[in-house]
């Protein structure tokens, strides 16, 4: 049976996440790929890169960070990818591919799951990805609906539950078959993920500069595989201690960070890495993370482990990563990460966490 995977976005996150895994799985002997790259949006910048995907050519990876304490700075050659296709310009090498895929990993934009007021989901007339997936799929129920495993990347909560309610919505729109919308039902699996690496920078035409840290999760259901074994790969029974410990522990650290600098006039560049290297600062937020933020999580999670992991990805010293950057949108922020924190804590224990820097910080009652 076929390991191919489509591939819907260009982005050099998925070039050094995805990409690199399955290649680095390849290499080690599994059965996995190749990778066919589709763009969607039309950007100068996605048909550029697909042009370059489409010479079939292997892409470099930097790896720069530090692994253990140690610095490291390696260029890694990620080798899967066949080919680049464009769906608009290409639709029938694009239909034929989805045909012959196992496997679909999607990352396309925060906006990519929007759908227009009047929808047609067709290989002529889509205009946003949900419409595009739901042509492709109805293509290969009547070619014959082998299985296939979909695992979209965006950095939205329950993404994959969220894709498959968009797809059947738009099947029930077009009175397609009950048929077609049963098999997407029972025969795609629609995965919830959460990925995480920070990739600072582009490569041309393809290629990316990333961290060494990386996390793929995979949220388990019956009849998954994953595309490959991998060691920054994990399927798990439940995705929820992932989003938390991402969302509550490294993002809200994050922002405290940003608070901090928006409230103290630092210089306009300064970065997480600054901010880590200056003591006072550091001793801040390892001090509220510790004793505030860090006890409230089960045991299970492995919290301080993680928060670890964090401090040093956070004093990367390849990194540039913009306090002013992480200060946009601020206030939603706040309201996603500490608001989002604390009423996490008061429905897990019943009670309201005191936690009185984390509020001061933020001045949050």
């Amino acid at each position: 049976m076929s390991r191919s995977v489509i591939q819907f976005g260009t982005s050099r996150f998925l070039q050094a996440h995805a990409d690199l895994m399955l290649s680095e799985a390849r290499d080690a002997g599994q059965d996995v790929g190749p990778v066919t790259v589709v763009e969607t949006t039309g950007s100068p910048a996605s048909r550029a890169r697909v042009a370059a995907f489409a010479m079939g050519q292997s892409f470099p990876v930097r790896i720069r960070g530090l692994d253990k304490g140690v610095p490291l700075d390696e260029t890694r050659q990620v080798r899967i990818v066949a080919t680049g296709l464009s769906a608009r310009e290409d639709p029938d090498a694009t239909r034929a591919g989805f045909i012959d895929a196992a496997f679909v990993i999607s990352n396309t934009g925060d906006k990519g799951y929007e759908i227009p007021a009047r929808t047609e989901p067709t290989l002529e007339g889509w205009s946003s990805f949900p419409e595009l997936l739901t042509a492709l799929l109805r293509g290969r129920f009547q070619a014959g609906g082998a299985p296939i495993t979909i695992l979209p990347c965006e950095l939205i909560s329950r993404n994959g539950d969220t894709l498959r309610s968009i797809v059947l919505d738009l099947a029930a729109r077009e009175n397609d078959c009950q048929a077609f919308s049963d098999w997407i039902a029972e025969r795609c699996l629609f995965i919830n993920t959460l990925v995480d690496r920070i990739v600072s920078e582009p490569i041309d035409p393809i290629g990316a500069v990333a961290e060494p840290y990386a996390l793929w999760v995979l949220e388990d259901q019956p009849g998954l595989t994953a595309p490959c074994d991998h060691e920054q790969i994990q399927v798990v029974p439940d995705l929820a201690p992932f989003e938390r410990k991402k969302l509550f522990i490294l993002n809200l650290a994050h922002t405290l960070l940003a608070q901090r600098w928006l409230s103290s006039g630092s210089p306009q560049g300064l970065t997480v890495r600054d901010a880590m290297a200056a003591v006072q600062i550091s001793g801040w937020l390892d001090s509220i993370m510790r004793e505030e933020v860090l006890p409230l999580f089960p045991a299970s999670y492995g919290a301080e482990a993680y928060w670890a992991q964090c401090r040093e990805r956070f004093s990367n010293p390849f990194l540039d990563h913009r306090l002013a950057d992480i200060a946009q949108n601020h206030a939603a922020k706040i309201e996603r990460r500490a608001g989002g924190f604390l009423d996490w804590v008061m429905a897990e224990n019943g009670s309201r966490a005191a936690c009185p820097r984390l509020r001061a910080a933020f001045e949050v009652a």
